[in-house]
């Protein structure tokens, strides 16, 4: 069951990127072009997301179980630390320069937008080359 719900709210997000026009990088773009043609429906749309988001965080904080029994999980630790600076910062570079975060990028693909295969085979990539990294350093610690 948990994975059917799982399934259903990542088609929910999915249709809510593509009725708010998220899925298309020209939109990200337009909202981080500040000094142009400045689009600042994103911010909208971050606003709506972050009230929603706040909302969930503070009942699941005071819950043990989900709705559907599986245990609640949230980020134990709340310390910025550099590593978190910079992947923050990497992500937000590769949002500005390409228009597509994770999510949306995933949407843009299955809505067939060319531009969303070379960066989601991009953020494959990446992710496959951290894990390495990652694998390779608890493995020099372990010696």
């Amino acid at each position: 069951m948990a994975i059917l719900i799982a399934l259903l709210s990542g088609l929910i997000f999915g249709v809510g990127l593509m009725v708010s026009g998220m899925s298309n990088p020209a939109k990200v773009l337009g909202f981080l072009d500040i000094a142009g043609r400045w689009d600042p429906s994103l911010a909208f749309v971050m606003v709506g997301a972050i009230v929603v988001a706040s909302l969930a965080f503070f009942v699941a904080r005071r819950r043990k179980r989900s709705l559907l029994g599986v245990a609640v999980q949230l980020p134990a630790s709340t310390t910025i630390t550099p590593r978190l600076v910079l992947g923050s910062a990497t992500f937000g570079v590769g949002w500005g320069l390409a228009g597509f975060c994770p999510g949306p990028a995933l949407v843009a693909l299955g809505a067939g937008y060319p531009k969303a295969i070379g960066f989601v085979a991009a953020m494959v990539a990446g992710m496959l080359i951290f894990e390495l990294v990652e694998r390779t350093k608890s493995g020099m610690q372990r010696a």
